[in-house]
C-alpha cells in the first residue's frame, strides 16, 4: 500500500499569492529550515535548496521540477544528499503542492511520497512525519508569511 504523507492549510489570500511564497527563493528561507531555491521553474530542470550553515555553503537538497502549472499545482522531486543511500532516481521522493481558490481563500495541499518505493522508506516516513505532523508546521510558517503584511 503506498505511503504518503498529506497536509492542507487554508490561506486567506489569492492561490497567486501563495504560489509566490513556494517559488519565490527569499521567502522559502523564511519557512524552510533557511533554504532559498534556486531553480528556473520549468518541468524537467533541477531544483536545488541551498542555504549557508555556520557561514559555509551547504550541500544543497535536490531534485527536479516534475509538473508545474503557475498558481495551481507544482510536483518535485526531492533528494537530501547527505543520505546513506544511493543517489539514484529510484530513492527520490515526490512532493506536490495544489492550489484551490475560492472567494480570495487558497487551500494550500503539500503530498510528499511514496515512501514505499524508496531505500529506507519506512525510517524516512516516520522522520518526515514529525510525530503526526508531518508538512503542518511548515504550511502553518507559509500562512503566516502569506497573510501577514510586508
Amino acid at each position: 500500500m503506498p505511503k504518503y504523507i498529506q497536509n492542507d492549510i487554508k490561506i486567506n489570500a489569492p492561490a497567486a499569492e501563495v504560489w509566490d511564497a513556494l517559488v519565490n527563493p527569499e521567502k522559502t528561507k523564511v519557512y524552510m529550515f533557511g533554504c532559498e531555491t534556486v531553480s528556473d521553474w520549468q518541468e524537467g530542470s533541477p531544483l536545488l535548496w541551498q542555504m549557508e550553515y555556520e557561514g559555509k555553503p551547504f550541500v544543497p537538497v535536490k531534485g527536479h521540477i516534475v509538473e508545474l502549472d503557475k498558481n495551481e499545482y507544482l510536483a518535485y522531486t526531492v533528494f537530501d544528499p547527505h543520505a546513506t543511500m544511493p543517489d539514484i532516481p529510484e530513492n527520490y521522493l515526490t512532493v506536490t503542492y495544489e492550489l484551490s481558490e475560492d472567494n480570495g481563500q487558497t487551500t494550500l495541499t503539500v503530498t510528499q511520497g511514496d515512501y514505499d518505493t524508496v531505500a529506507e522508506g519506512e525510517r524516512r516516513y516516520n522522520e518526515s512525519y514529525n510525530n503526526g505532523m508531518g508538512w503542518q508546521p511548515i504550511l502553518e510558517q507559509i500562512k503566516t508569511l502569506v497573510e501577514t503584511p510586508q
